[in-house]
Protein backbone atom coordinates (compact mmCIF):
# COMPACT_ATOMS: atom_id res chain seq x y z
CA UNK A 1 0.00 0.00 0.00
CA UNK A 2 2.86 2.09 1.04
CA UNK A 3 4.05 1.72 -2.36
CA UNK A 4 0.89 2.28 -4.37
CA UNK A 5 1.32 6.35 -2.78
CA UNK A 6 4.33 6.60 -3.52
CA UNK A 7 3.59 5.87 -6.95
CA UNK A 8 0.27 7.93 -6.86
CA UNK A 9 1.90 10.81 -5.28
CA UNK A 10 4.75 10.79 -8.42
CA UNK A 11 1.96 11.18 -10.64
CA UNK A 12 1.08 14.39 -9.15
CA UNK A 13 4.09 15.77 -8.68
CA UNK A 14 4.64 19.53 -9.41
CA UNK A 15 5.57 20.69 -13.16
CA UNK A 16 4.56 21.71 -16.65
CA UNK A 17 3.57 18.07 -17.39
CA UNK A 18 -0.18 17.44 -17.78
CA UNK A 19 -2.46 14.24 -18.56
CA UNK A 20 -3.50 14.41 -21.71
CA UNK A 21 -6.34 11.62 -20.91
CA UNK A 22 -7.81 13.88 -17.44
CA UNK A 23 -11.11 15.70 -18.42
CA UNK A 24 -10.33 19.32 -18.76
CA UNK A 25 -12.90 21.84 -18.80
CA UNK A 26 -12.69 24.46 -21.99
CA UNK A 27 -12.76 27.18 -19.81
CA UNK A 28 -12.15 28.60 -15.99
CA UNK A 29 -8.61 27.77 -13.90
CA UNK A 30 -8.63 24.44 -15.12
CA UNK A 31 -8.59 25.02 -18.50
CA UNK A 32 -5.49 23.97 -20.40
CA UNK A 33 -3.63 26.62 -22.55
CA UNK A 34 -2.37 26.37 -26.05
CA UNK A 35 1.37 26.00 -25.79
CA UNK A 36 3.35 27.43 -28.38
CA UNK A 37 6.66 26.07 -29.49
CA UNK A 38 9.45 29.03 -29.61
CA UNK A 39 11.11 29.23 -32.75
CA UNK A 40 12.76 31.24 -35.45
CA UNK A 41 9.55 31.85 -37.23
CA UNK A 42 7.46 33.04 -34.29
CA UNK A 43 10.43 35.01 -33.08
CA UNK A 44 10.14 36.78 -36.89
CA UNK A 45 6.20 37.05 -36.37
CA UNK A 46 5.98 38.37 -33.38
CA UNK A 47 8.78 40.71 -33.76
CA UNK A 48 6.56 42.27 -36.99
CA UNK A 49 3.61 42.36 -34.85
CA UNK A 50 4.92 43.65 -31.79
CA UNK A 51 4.65 47.16 -30.72
CA UNK A 52 7.68 48.81 -32.28
CA UNK A 53 9.29 51.62 -29.82
CA UNK A 54 8.23 54.70 -30.73
CA UNK A 55 5.73 53.63 -33.06
CA UNK A 56 4.45 57.16 -35.14
CA UNK A 57 6.37 59.34 -32.63
CA UNK A 58 7.35 61.04 -36.03
CA UNK A 59 3.45 62.72 -35.79
CA UNK A 60 5.09 64.62 -32.57
CA UNK A 61 7.81 66.20 -34.84
CA UNK A 62 7.52 69.54 -35.66
CA UNK A 63 9.11 73.35 -36.12
CA UNK A 64 8.74 75.70 -33.31
CA UNK A 65 6.55 78.46 -33.96
CA UNK A 66 6.24 81.94 -32.52
CA UNK A 67 4.07 82.24 -29.51
CA UNK A 68 0.10 83.44 -30.02
CA UNK A 69 -1.60 85.01 -27.53
CA UNK A 70 -4.73 83.61 -26.15
CA UNK A 71 -7.38 84.51 -23.62
CA UNK A 72 -6.18 84.83 -19.92
CA UNK A 73 -2.58 86.20 -21.52
CA UNK A 74 -1.71 89.31 -20.37
CA UNK A 75 0.30 91.71 -22.68
CA UNK A 76 2.47 94.66 -22.12
CA UNK A 77 2.20 97.45 -24.65
CA UNK A 78 4.43 100.55 -24.26
CA UNK A 79 4.42 103.48 -26.81
CA UNK A 80 7.22 105.31 -26.65
CA UNK A 81 7.17 109.38 -26.09
CA UNK A 82 3.74 108.87 -25.24
CA UNK A 83 3.25 108.27 -21.05
CA UNK A 84 -0.29 109.52 -21.13
CA UNK A 85 -1.69 106.33 -23.07
CA UNK A 86 -0.43 104.05 -20.16
CA UNK A 87 -3.23 103.37 -17.27
CA UNK A 88 -1.60 103.91 -13.79
CA UNK A 89 -3.96 101.32 -12.50
CA UNK A 90 -2.94 98.24 -15.43
CA UNK A 91 0.10 97.53 -14.44
CA UNK A 92 1.61 94.42 -13.64
CA UNK A 93 4.69 93.01 -11.23
CA UNK A 94 7.51 91.92 -14.12
CA UNK A 95 8.19 89.30 -12.00
CA UNK A 96 4.78 88.38 -10.68
CA UNK A 97 2.60 89.17 -13.31
CA UNK A 98 1.73 85.44 -13.80
CA UNK A 99 -0.36 85.64 -10.29
CA UNK A 100 -1.89 88.86 -9.55
CA UNK A 101 -1.43 92.55 -10.21
CA UNK A 102 1.37 93.92 -8.31
CA UNK A 103 1.01 97.20 -6.33
CA UNK A 104 4.71 97.87 -5.57
CA UNK A 105 7.79 96.17 -4.93
CA UNK A 106 9.06 95.73 -8.75
CA UNK A 107 9.36 97.44 -12.31
CA UNK A 108 5.47 97.75 -13.14
CA UNK A 109 4.88 97.84 -16.83
CA UNK A 110 1.04 98.27 -18.32
CA UNK A 111 -0.90 95.08 -18.44
CA UNK A 112 -3.56 94.17 -20.84
CA UNK A 113 -5.69 90.77 -19.69
CA UNK A 114 -6.75 89.19 -22.63
CA UNK A 115 -10.48 88.31 -22.42
CA UNK A 116 -11.84 84.72 -22.88
CA UNK A 117 -13.05 86.10 -26.33
CA UNK A 118 -9.48 87.06 -27.29
CA UNK A 119 -10.32 90.75 -26.89
CA UNK A 120 -8.23 93.89 -25.42
CA UNK A 121 -9.44 97.49 -25.27
CA UNK A 122 -6.23 100.09 -25.93
CA UNK A 123 -6.76 104.26 -25.69
CA UNK A 124 -7.89 105.94 -29.22
CA UNK A 125 -7.87 101.91 -30.44
CA UNK A 126 -10.82 100.56 -29.40
CA UNK A 127 -11.60 96.51 -28.60
CA UNK A 128 -9.17 94.63 -30.59
CA UNK A 129 -9.03 91.27 -31.20
CA UNK A 130 -5.21 89.68 -30.68
CA UNK A 131 -5.93 85.93 -29.70
CA UNK A 132 -4.74 83.91 -32.14
CA UNK A 133 -1.78 86.44 -33.13
CA UNK A 134 1.80 86.77 -32.37
CA UNK A 135 3.31 89.53 -30.23
CA UNK A 136 4.81 91.50 -33.29
CA UNK A 137 1.05 90.71 -35.05
CA UNK A 138 -0.11 92.85 -31.75
CA UNK A 139 2.12 95.28 -32.21
CA UNK A 140 1.52 96.15 -36.07
CA UNK A 141 -2.50 95.98 -35.21
CA UNK A 142 -2.22 98.63 -32.50
CA UNK A 143 0.30 101.03 -34.39
CA UNK A 144 -2.11 101.37 -37.34
CA UNK A 145 -5.12 101.90 -35.14
CA UNK A 146 -3.07 105.01 -33.32
CA UNK A 147 -1.75 106.12 -36.26
CA UNK A 148 -4.68 108.12 -36.71
CA UNK A 149 -3.56 110.27 -33.63
CA UNK A 150 0.01 109.57 -32.95
CA UNK A 151 2.41 110.46 -35.98
CA UNK A 152 4.45 107.13 -36.74
CA UNK A 153 3.64 105.50 -33.40
CA UNK A 154 7.05 103.52 -31.87
CA UNK A 155 5.53 101.14 -29.53
CA UNK A 156 7.03 98.02 -27.99
CA UNK A 157 4.13 94.61 -27.66
CA UNK A 158 5.12 91.48 -25.36
CA UNK A 159 3.56 89.33 -23.43
CA UNK A 160 4.25 89.41 -19.85
CA UNK A 161 2.20 86.83 -18.26
CA UNK A 162 1.95 83.10 -20.12
CA UNK A 163 -1.76 82.01 -18.76
CA UNK A 164 -3.21 80.24 -21.82
CA UNK A 165 -1.14 77.53 -22.68
CA UNK A 166 0.21 74.58 -20.52
CA UNK A 167 0.93 71.07 -20.70
CA UNK A 168 0.86 68.41 -17.91
CA UNK A 169 3.75 65.98 -16.70
CA UNK A 170 3.30 63.65 -13.75
CA UNK A 171 4.57 60.09 -13.12
CA UNK A 172 8.14 59.73 -12.18
CA UNK A 173 9.39 63.34 -12.45
CA UNK A 174 10.98 65.45 -9.11
CA UNK A 175 7.73 68.15 -9.57
CA UNK A 176 5.16 66.85 -11.65
CA UNK A 177 2.49 69.46 -12.03
CA UNK A 178 1.37 72.03 -14.59
CA UNK A 179 4.02 73.92 -17.15
CA UNK A 180 2.74 77.23 -18.51
CA UNK A 181 3.58 76.97 -22.59
CA UNK A 182 5.49 80.48 -23.12
CA UNK A 183 8.07 81.93 -26.07
CA UNK A 184 10.38 79.22 -25.69
CA UNK A 185 9.58 76.01 -27.29
CA UNK A 186 7.85 73.61 -25.47
CA UNK A 187 9.83 70.11 -26.22
CA UNK A 188 9.31 67.04 -24.63
CA UNK A 189 12.41 67.09 -23.14
CA UNK A 190 12.27 71.16 -21.96
CA UNK A 191 8.88 69.91 -20.28
CA UNK A 192 10.61 66.96 -18.74
CA UNK A 193 13.65 69.13 -17.18
CA UNK A 194 11.14 72.02 -16.00
CA UNK A 195 9.33 69.30 -14.22
CA UNK A 196 12.94 68.46 -12.52
CA UNK A 197 14.27 65.46 -14.71
CA UNK A 198 13.07 61.89 -14.40
CA UNK A 199 13.50 59.90 -11.10
CA UNK A 200 16.18 57.60 -11.68
CA UNK A 201 15.71 55.06 -9.32
CA UNK A 202 12.24 54.46 -10.12
CA UNK A 203 11.93 56.69 -13.45
CA UNK A 204 11.31 54.82 -16.73
CA UNK A 205 12.89 56.77 -19.24
CA UNK A 206 11.64 53.84 -21.61
CA UNK A 207 8.19 54.02 -21.80
CA UNK A 208 7.04 57.92 -21.41
CA UNK A 209 4.11 58.30 -22.59
CA UNK A 210 2.56 61.56 -24.39
CA UNK A 211 -1.60 61.92 -24.68
CA UNK A 212 -2.94 64.25 -26.97
CA UNK A 213 -6.81 64.26 -27.13
CA UNK A 214 -7.64 60.59 -27.73
CA UNK A 215 -4.00 59.32 -28.93
CA UNK A 216 -1.41 58.59 -27.08
CA UNK A 217 2.08 57.64 -27.60
CA UNK A 218 4.86 55.76 -25.98
CA UNK A 219 8.27 57.40 -26.22
CA UNK A 220 11.64 55.22 -26.04
CA UNK A 221 14.47 58.43 -25.60
CA UNK A 222 17.34 55.74 -24.86
CA UNK A 223 16.18 54.05 -28.35
CA UNK A 224 15.69 57.37 -30.19
CA UNK A 225 19.29 58.76 -29.24
CA UNK A 226 20.78 55.42 -29.99
CA UNK A 227 19.00 56.24 -33.45
CA UNK A 228 20.61 59.70 -33.63
CA UNK A 229 17.09 61.45 -33.12
CA UNK A 230 16.81 64.72 -31.50
CA UNK A 231 14.16 63.88 -28.76
CA UNK A 232 13.94 67.42 -28.64
CA UNK A 233 11.98 67.24 -32.25
CA UNK A 234 8.78 66.17 -30.25
CA UNK A 235 6.88 69.29 -29.67
CA UNK A 236 4.45 69.74 -27.23
CA UNK A 237 0.94 71.31 -27.83
CA UNK A 238 -1.38 72.70 -25.25
CA UNK A 239 -3.34 70.06 -23.24
CA UNK A 240 -1.07 67.42 -24.02
CA UNK A 241 -0.58 65.03 -20.88
CA UNK A 242 3.04 63.53 -20.26
CA UNK A 243 3.71 60.64 -18.24
CA UNK A 244 6.58 59.02 -17.17
CA UNK A 245 6.09 55.17 -16.49
CA UNK A 246 7.47 53.29 -13.55
CA UNK A 247 10.58 50.58 -14.07
CA UNK A 248 8.82 48.56 -11.44
CA UNK A 249 6.47 47.87 -14.27
CA UNK A 250 9.27 46.35 -16.49
CA UNK A 251 9.82 43.64 -14.36
CA UNK A 252 10.10 39.88 -16.26
CA UNK A 253 10.02 37.20 -13.15
CA UNK A 254 11.99 34.04 -13.35
CA UNK A 255 11.18 30.82 -11.56
CA UNK A 256 11.73 27.18 -11.37
CA UNK A 257 14.79 25.44 -11.88
CA UNK A 258 17.80 28.13 -12.37
CA UNK A 259 20.35 29.05 -9.98
CA UNK A 260 18.95 32.38 -8.74
CA UNK A 261 14.92 32.96 -9.01
CA UNK A 262 14.46 36.45 -9.42
CA UNK A 263 12.28 39.36 -10.81
CA UNK A 264 14.21 41.46 -13.30
CA UNK A 265 14.31 45.29 -14.65
CA UNK A 266 13.59 45.45 -18.01
CA UNK A 267 17.11 47.41 -19.22
CA UNK A 268 15.58 50.11 -21.75
CA UNK A 269 12.45 49.05 -22.23
CA UNK A 270 14.03 45.76 -23.13
CA UNK A 271 14.78 42.29 -22.40
CA UNK A 272 15.30 38.97 -24.61
CA UNK A 273 14.32 35.74 -22.62
CA UNK A 274 18.76 34.79 -23.33
CA UNK A 275 19.18 37.58 -21.09
CA UNK A 276 16.55 36.42 -18.79
CA UNK A 277 17.96 33.32 -18.06
CA UNK A 278 22.02 34.72 -17.80
CA UNK A 279 20.64 37.23 -15.10
CA UNK A 280 19.29 34.70 -13.49
CA UNK A 281 22.39 32.35 -13.19
CA UNK A 282 21.15 29.99 -16.19
CA UNK A 283 19.62 27.02 -16.05
CA UNK A 284 20.49 24.62 -12.62
CA UNK A 285 22.30 21.20 -14.19
CA UNK A 286 21.55 19.14 -11.59
CA UNK A 287 18.12 19.58 -11.47
CA UNK A 288 16.52 21.54 -14.55
CA UNK A 289 14.98 19.88 -17.56
CA UNK A 290 16.56 21.90 -20.33
CA UNK A 291 13.95 21.02 -22.94
CA UNK A 292 11.46 22.46 -21.08
CA UNK A 293 11.52 26.33 -20.54
CA UNK A 294 8.53 27.80 -20.69
CA UNK A 295 7.34 31.90 -21.09
CA UNK A 296 3.73 33.12 -19.87
CA UNK A 297 2.52 36.05 -20.70
CA UNK A 298 -0.38 38.05 -19.68
CA UNK A 299 -3.14 38.69 -22.16
CA UNK A 300 -5.81 41.10 -21.80
CA UNK A 301 -8.51 40.17 -19.55
CA UNK A 302 -11.11 37.55 -19.54
CA UNK A 303 -8.42 35.53 -21.84
CA UNK A 304 -6.06 32.81 -21.20
CA UNK A 305 -2.27 33.57 -21.14
CA UNK A 306 0.07 32.80 -23.86
CA UNK A 307 2.52 29.62 -23.13
CA UNK A 308 5.52 29.59 -25.31
CA UNK A 309 7.92 26.43 -24.91
CA UNK A 310 11.44 26.54 -25.42
CA UNK A 311 13.80 23.32 -26.42
CA UNK A 312 16.95 24.37 -24.43
CA UNK A 313 18.61 21.35 -25.57
CA UNK A 314 18.79 22.37 -29.10
CA UNK A 315 21.67 22.97 -30.32
CA UNK A 316 20.23 26.24 -31.49
CA UNK A 317 18.46 27.29 -28.43
CA UNK A 318 20.59 29.73 -27.38
CA UNK A 319 20.07 32.05 -31.03
CA UNK A 320 16.20 31.39 -30.47
CA UNK A 321 16.14 32.72 -27.21
CA UNK A 322 18.67 35.37 -27.87
CA UNK A 323 15.61 36.71 -31.01
CA UNK A 324 12.49 36.00 -28.04
CA UNK A 325 11.47 39.58 -26.94
CA UNK A 326 10.13 39.42 -23.45
CA UNK A 327 7.26 41.76 -22.15
CA UNK A 328 6.32 43.64 -18.91
CA UNK A 329 5.40 41.02 -16.32
CA UNK A 330 6.61 37.88 -18.45
CA UNK A 331 7.07 34.45 -16.75
CA UNK A 332 10.04 32.42 -17.46
CA UNK A 333 9.53 29.14 -15.70
CA UNK A 334 12.38 26.24 -15.96
CA UNK A 335 10.64 23.06 -15.31
CA UNK A 336 12.72 20.13 -13.40
CA UNK A 337 13.50 16.95 -14.59
CA UNK A 338 11.50 13.84 -13.90
CA UNK A 339 13.43 12.44 -11.54
CA UNK A 340 13.98 15.19 -9.42
CA UNK A 341 10.11 15.44 -9.44
CA UNK A 342 9.86 12.16 -8.12
CA UNK A 343 13.06 12.46 -5.56
CA UNK A 344 11.21 15.70 -4.07
CA UNK A 345 8.25 13.77 -3.47
CA UNK A 346 9.49 11.40 -1.99
CA UNK A 347 10.97 13.36 0.33
CA UNK A 348 7.67 14.99 1.14
CA UNK A 349 6.17 11.45 2.20
CA UNK A 350 8.73 9.62 3.28
CA UNK A 351 8.67 12.28 7.03
CA UNK A 352 4.86 12.03 6.92
CA UNK A 353 5.61 7.53 7.53
CA UNK A 354 7.73 7.59 9.84
CA UNK A 355 5.27 7.98 12.67
CA UNK A 356 3.17 5.09 11.13
CA UNK A 357 6.09 2.69 10.58
CA UNK A 358 7.08 3.31 14.34
CA UNK A 359 3.76 2.58 15.28
CA UNK A 360 3.59 -0.83 13.15
CA UNK A 361 7.00 -1.64 15.20
CA UNK A 362 5.48 -0.91 18.29
CA UNK A 363 2.35 -3.36 17.67
CA UNK A 364 4.58 -6.09 16.93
Amino acid sequence: MGAAALLAGCASSPGMYFDKQAPVSAIGPDAVPKITPITMDLVRELRNNSRRDNENVEELFAAPQPYRVGPGDIISVVVWDHPELVFPTQTYSIGQAYELPSTGGSPNVPGYVVSPHGDIQFPYAGVMKVGGKTANEVRDQIAKALSRVVRDPQMTVRVLAFRSQRVYVDGEVKTPGMLPIDDAPMTLVEALNRAGGVLTQTGDSSRIRVTRGERSWYINMPALLAKGVDPSRILLRNGDIVRVEQREDSKVFVTGEVLRPTALLMRNGRMTLNEALGDAGGVNPSSASADQIYVIRKTTAGEEPKVFHLDGSSPVALAIAEGFELEPKDVVYVDARELVRWSRVINLLIPSTQPVIGTAGVVR
